[in-house]
């Protein structure tokens, strides 16, 4: 994996912070608001993985997604 900077908290830089993205998982469309290497739990115990944080069109509650699954909106 390439290492990226890190923003404190575990907070990465990302070149599609701040942009609109879709998540091709949900399908859900906004802005990238996060980055984060993060640890959650799993039935085999706990992992770190990097997960995404959305925030949709229509607002509400972030969504987080794998980072592997957002793409710049329009690119499909």
């Amino acid at each position: 994996m390439k290492k990226t900077a890190d923003l404190g908290l575990g907070h990465e830089e990302h070149p599609l912070l701040g942009r609109r993205v879709r998540d091709v998982a949900s399908g859900t469309e906004g802005e990238l608001m996060a980055v984060v290497h993060e640890e959650v739990d799993t039935h085999s115990g706990p992992c770190w993985t990097r997960r995404a944080y959305i925030r949709p069109e229509a607002g509400g509650r972030e969504l987080s997604t794998a980072v592997g699954n957002i793409e710049p909106f329009g690119s499909s």
